[in-house]
């Protein structure tokens, strides 16, 4: 395997967002991250850069998996944001405040940055991560969505699971 691709997409990440998106299923990862994201090793994490606001890239993204019947979003967001200071990182409140808009009635799972990045690497050993790295110079503020199935969930999945042991 290689390592993760990287490409310089400023103006066309929607592009890619675009023609990427009907090749994503369950078990695959779109993260939004900040200027600071380090560049992932695992082979299938590519990157790619937006020269755009992340609020904006979160909300496009939000937006296009919105559009898709094949995949629905489980959100994650550092635990760390909510005890990040404005006199630590300038912005942070209204970087707060606008993602909190964005994510109404789309409940996100907060938990500490390392066991996202931990479900992250396992996920890019095997399956397609596509990172989108913003100019946002505030930590923190990645927002990860990991996809499942949109036509399926859970429940029917432990039916489908007891019918088969029951036979």
């Amino acid at each position: 395997m290689t390592l993760s691709t990287v490409a310089f997409a400023a103006d066309n990440w929607k592009e890619t967002l675009r023609e990427e998106l009907p090749l994503l299923g369950h078990r695959n990862w779109i993260v939004v991250a900040d200027a600071a994201y380090p560049l992932q090793t695992a082979p299938g994490i590519e990157t790619i850069c937006a020269d755009a606001d992340q609020v904006t890239v979160v909300k496009e993204v939000l937006a296009a998996l919105a559009k898709t019947s094949h995949v629905k979003p489980v959100i994650f967001t550092d635990a760390e944001m909510k005890f990040v200071t404005e006199k630590n990182a300038p912005g942070i409140g209204a970087y707060r405040a606008a993602l909190a808009g964005l994510l109404t009635n789309r409940p996100a799972q907060v938990l500490p940055h390392e066991q996202i990045i931990g479900k992250l690497d396992e996920a890019g050993k095997t399956f397609k991560v596509l990172l989108i790295k913003t100019p946002l110079t505030v930590p923190y503020t990645s927002v990860f969505f990991q996809l499942e199935c949109g036509y399926w969930n859970p429940a029917a999945e432990q039916e489908l699971r007891a019918a088969m042991s029951a036979k």
